[in-house]
């Protein structure tokens, strides 16, 4: 199978939740093999870990991500043809007024330059960001 969707954060971390998304939970099997995710939502899903206080919960998610997640999902990079998007993309916004967060922009251009659908419950982050497919698994 070939990749056909960059998941973002709030998708990967649905199975971790204390009562999922069971929708999300069956696109997530049904995709198996067609789903990466971005380094820069990696880094969202460590570092929200690494804030959290030590606990029960805390070594439960950290073992999902590391088991789970980083066994199973490729993470790609941030790479120069990314950049290079990203960067365009971000010119335009800005210059129509709106400022997308840096993080937002990442994961769109690794998307975009890869050629594949974001899946986010947060399609509103996304949805200035010109020619990228946007998909959200919770309806």
């Amino acid at each position: 199978m070939s990749l056909l969707y960059l998941l973002d954060a709030n998708v990967l971390s649905e199975p971790a939740r204390p009562r999922p998304n069971q929708r999300v939970l069956e696109e997530l099997v049904a995709h198996r093999g067609e789903i990466a995710t971005a380094a820069p939502v990696w880094h969202e899903l460590l570092h929200g870990v690494q804030r959290m206080p030590p606990s029960v919960r805390r070594d439960e998610i950290a073992r999902y991500l590391e088991q789970v997640v980083k066994r199973s999902v490729p993470i790609l990079p941030y790479d120069e043809s990314a950049a290079a998007w990203h960067a365009a993309e971000r010119a335009r916004l800005v210059a129509l007024g709106r400022t997308p967060p840096f993080a937002d922009g990442q994961i769109a251009a690794i998307a975009h330059t890869q050629g594949l659908t974001l899946v986010t419950a947060n399609q509103a982050d996304f949805v200035s960001f010109r020619g990228l497919p946007l998909a959200d698994w919770r309806a």
